[in-house]
């Protein structure tokens, strides 16, 4: 194995070598697509069988002149040409083949998936859990409507590319004169193509109605639905939600990957989350108590239920019983008893929670604490015997115990209880395909709240763009924690009401790591961006 790859890696130095002298000798330039700046938006305009047939990579195009990277510069028929084809004046710059013919796959296959890859995608709408075989095709849904064929399309194209490119949501936006559609990749907002015109819109959002087995005459109240597509042999659910605004209506689908991500999820652990190896020491000795409350916090999207996810996984054995109730249950867990919220007949968290511990379990996972009825039961449990994990909306560990507190629940329980509070958020990671060197002026140093002294030796790093990441610099996501340690100082302290200030204080003193330097641990790791962690966490002052 190792001459096979000696031999390429031969092959590819020679190559370049080649296409190097090349370029010297007709006196072009040489471009390494590793570091070379390229214009995506002329993947968009340029037919992708044009690039393939003459083996060219557009790159930029300013003053009316468009350069192009080919491999032989001496093919001047080639050249004059493509130039006539394109109706423009070329400056030609040479690259590798491989390297071309690398770049131009990964541009079929990743970037104009919306525009030529769905010639042979059909999608098939899986109906509902009481007719868990019945397919429901496109043609008899939409029968007799020979106007929509073109919605159909498009609806599915974008479904299509959006799960080729790791999307979580998917953004239908009205607006005054068009229908923007955007793609959640990495927890950021990207254009998925450019935008629709408004005539548009009525016949798109039927569509994803008729799918979701909606009403398509109410246009006035919100609606939230359902669907399942079966994509790649796998059965992809969507939860749909619309909603009436100024310019008519909007809607946001979210990608429910249950299939891929219980797959992930079985072999899921609190190492593959992306924590500190101190604080994942620390969190594991608190998962593995006898009895007491686990608190996640973080924002909607923070990966609050990940961790929760990790953590069962991680102490799940044939011995315990393990019981969670979840609005929804987004992945379903092996072994693990898992009951939705349908607040609809009545089974909330609270009844759900009340019932569970009538069901003789040992460790309970509670999705979120809502209200005090909610906070209450799960304290109890957590007293009487129980390993509780459970999850709460706030900005930090700290923000938790007013939270709790503003609830009516009994300060003294509550803490008692408590085993520790976890809060995380989740930054972007950048991209290892085109991760540079970035430096940054002393005074935006100096803005991120960081020693000139300290800071102005780290070698900081960006992603330039490429088409692993889409252009954005980034390529997945990583934790970032805050992990208080209820010692015995801090229980006296907050049951003496104490400011959240001096709480603060001495979890520091007792080695806490906010979620800033947490974030900036990662940013001298070369994990992540200075720019990122300053636009997911606050910049701290002394």
């Amino acid at each position: 194995m190792a001459t096979t790859s000696e031999a390429r890696a031969r092959n590819a130095e020679l190559e370049r070598q080649n296409a190097l002298s090349l370029a010297q000798r007709y006196r072009c330039e040489f471009v390494d697509f590793k570091t070379a700046e390229i214009d995506h938006d002329l993947f968009r305009s340029i037919p992708v069988d044009l690039m393939f047939r003459y083996s060219f990579v557009p790159l930029r195009e300013q003053g009316g002149m468009l350069e192009i990277a080919i491999s032989d510069p001496r093919n001047l028929s080639v050249v004059d040409e493509l130039s006539i084809l394109l109706r423009k004046k070329l400056r030609v710059k040479v690259a590798t083949l491989s390297e071309i013919s690398e770049l131009l796959k990964k541009t079929e296959q990743s970037q104009r998936v919306l525009e030529e890859a769905t010639a042979g995608f059909a999608l098939d709408l899986v109906g509902e859990e009481e007719n868990p075989e019945e397919t429901l095709s496109i043609e008899r849904l939409t029968s007799g409507d020979a106007d929509i064929a073109p919605v159909i399309k498009l609806v599915d194209t974008t479904i299509f590319s959006a799960l080729e490119r790791r999307a979580s949501d998917i953004h239908i936006e009205t607006r005054d004169g068009e229908v923007v559609i955007k793609y959640r990749i990495d927890g950021v907002l990207q254009y998925a193509m450019p935008p629709i015109a408004k005539e548009w819109h009525t016949a798109i959002l039927s569509r994803i109605k008729v799918m979701s087995e909606l009403d398509i005459a109410e246009r006035r109240v919100p609606q939230d639905g359902r669907f399942r597509v079966r994509y790649k042999n796998r059965l992809i659910d969507f939860r749909v939600s619309i909603m009436p605004t100024i310019h008519g209506e909007d809607a946001v689908l979210r990608v429910l990957d249950k299939e891929s991500m219980s797959e992930k999820f079985s072999r899921l652990s609190l190492d593959v989350v992306g924590f500190d190896e101190a604080e994942i020491q620390k969190f594991r000795r608190y998962i593995k108590e006898p009895y007491g409350m686990v608190l996640v916090t973080g924002p909607t999207g923070s990966g609050k239920t990940t961790t929760l996810y990790a953590a069962l996984s991680e102490i799940q054995n044939d011995e315990d019983k393990i019981i969670t109730i979840e609005d929804p249950v987004e992945y379903q867990l092996r072994g693990i008893t898992q009951i939705p919220v349908n607040d609809k007949k009545g089974l909330s968290f609270a009844r759900g929670l009340r019932s569970i511990l009538r069901h003789d379990p040992d460790k309970v996972m509670v999705g979120e604490i809502r209200d005090q009825e909610t906070a209450q039961i799960a304290i109890n449990a957590a007293l009487t015997g129980h390993l509780v994990f459970t999850t709460v909306h706030a900005n930090n560990v700290f923000d938790v115990l007013g939270r709790f507190l503003n609830m009516g629940v009994e300060a003294y329980n509550f803490v008692s209880a408590l085993n520790c509070i976890l809060a995380q958020r989740l930054v972007r990671v950048v991209c290892e395909h085109c991760k540079r060197s970035a430096h940054y002026d002393d005074d935006y140093l100096v803005e991120s709240g960081l020693d000139l002294a300290e800071w102005r030796r780290v070698d900081f790093k960006e992603g330039a763009g490429c088409f692993e990441c889409g252009g954005t610099g980034y390529h997945g996501r990583t934790a970032i924690t805050e992990l208080l340690d209820l010692s015995e100082k801090v229980r006296e302290m907050i049951l003496d009401r104490r400011p959240t200030s001096e709480i603060r204080r001495q979890a520091r003193v007792e080695g806490m790591t906010s979620l800033r330097e947490s974030a900036l641990m990662l940013v001298r790791k070369e994990v992540t961006t200075l720019r990122e962690v300053n636009k997911v966490t606050f910049i701290e002052t002394n």
